[in-house]
């Protein structure tokens, strides 16, 4: 761990849902800092997340010095805005507050909208990126970001694809701009084997169309109709979930798949034999890291940060929205599994030596110092 000569930082992330990849981060990176000997809180939405969320946070009640405060937090724009905008701003009065950091669009506007000499520091974390600039969400939220880029003091991107998708959509950053890629921990990479009695697949993420989990289904039904039986685990929640299990009776094979829900990264892991990443989008996802750290076989299409993590091996990726590559590949890995256990190999020590907490951590401690000097 470098970055300990300097004077300590009171620092306070802000953010609406503890939940997914991003709650991830913002979690790593406050004990990271902490561990640095900074003074750390986090200001989060009282309402979502569930069991995993609220266990953690009662944990990290205890080990940040300036604890976790909750707050209100509308997924849209609404009235509670308001009061929520008054917490943040109180809060960082209370403690003196040197950066407010602000994750996600929700996050990053409180965060920005904050005064009283603070570093405000953003990290988009895909969600407004993804929007399409031609919708009336779009048009809307991408406005908005314009709005609040003058605001900014530091810009954060866990991807150079993020950043990309920024200056296209949003413009060039209007103070200093770095790329610091998500990172795993060392037990990470404790590998990880496939239970007895294992699908021939598994899934794991929000159960939500951007994530291409329609596309694995209607893979493996065309596999189905070539006389190859595949089994996959699906598990997640989210608001497509209904749908996805419709299809699957469609296409005649639900008695292929499991959904068992929300469960461990880890755990999850070892539900199936090959992990599948068939999203249409991400930003610099963590199910990615923490299976190549795992060494779990896996396909994945080539969208947003996914590359980055690849890096040479980013030819064996495959094209989003295509099913029909999606399941001869998925064929060929079945076929082939010593390929995929190998290409894995490499992966996870790219992963390590790229992509690790210590180094999120310095490079956002970093950051934070060049954009106050």
């Amino acid at each position: 761990m470098a970055e300990t000569a300097e004077r300590p930082l009171a620092i306070l992330h802000v953010l609406r849902a503890p939940v997914g990849g991003l709650f991830r981060h913002v979690v790593d990176l406050a004990r990271g800092q902490t561990a640095r000997g900074h003074r750390v809180g986090i200001l989060v939405n009282s309402t979502t997340g569930g069991e995993h969320a609220e266990a953690v946070i009662s944990v990290l009640a205890r080990e940040l010095a300036l604890g976790v405060t909750r707050q209100l937090m509308s997924r849209h724009l609404g009235i509670s805005d308001i009061s929520a905008l008054r917490a943040v701003r109180r809060r960082v009065t209370e403690v003196g507050v040197d950066v407010v950091h602000g994750h996600g669009a929700k996050g990053g506007a409180y965060a920005r909208l904050t005064d009283g000499g603070a570093l405000r520091a953003y990290t988009p974390h895909g969600g407004t990126l993804n929007f399409d600039p031609r919708s009336a969400a779009g048009i809307l939220y991408l406005g908005l970001e314009r709005v609040l880029r003058g605001r900014t003091d530091l810009f954060l991107f866990e991807s150079a694809h993020a950043r990309d998708v920024f200056n296209a959509r949003v413009g060039a950053p209007t103070a200093l701009a770095r790329v610091v890629h998500n990172g795993v921990t060392t037990p990470e990479f404790e590998p990880v084997a496939p239970r007895v009695d294992a699908t021939d697949l598994v899934f794991v993420g929000e159960l939500r169309q951007l994530k291409g989990v329609d596309l694995l289904i209607e893979a493996i039904a065309l596999l189905a109709a070539d006389g190859r039986r595949v089994t996959a685990t699906i598990v997640g929640e989210g608001p497509d979930s209904a749908a996805f299990r419709d299809l699957a009776r469609q296409r005649g094979i639900a008695d292929a798949l499991q959904f068992p829900g929300v469960l461990p990264a880890r755990e999850a892991f070892a539900r199936g034999r090959l992990l599948v990443v068939p999203s249409r989008a991400e930003s610099l996802p963590y199910i990615v890291l923490e299976a190549a750290a795992a060494r779990v076989p896996l396909l994945a299409t080539g969208v947003g940060g996914i590359p980055e993590i690849y890096g040479p091996q980013s030819g064996a990726l495959l094209p989003a929205g295509d099913a029909t590559q999606l399941a001869r590949a998925i064929g060929q890995a079945i076929a082939d599994p010593a390929t995929g256990r190998a290409g894995v190999t490499v992966l996870s020590e790219r992963v390590r030596a790229g992509f690790n907490v210590d180094s999120m951590t310095d490079g956002v401690l970093a950051a934070y110092r060049a954009a106050i000097g």
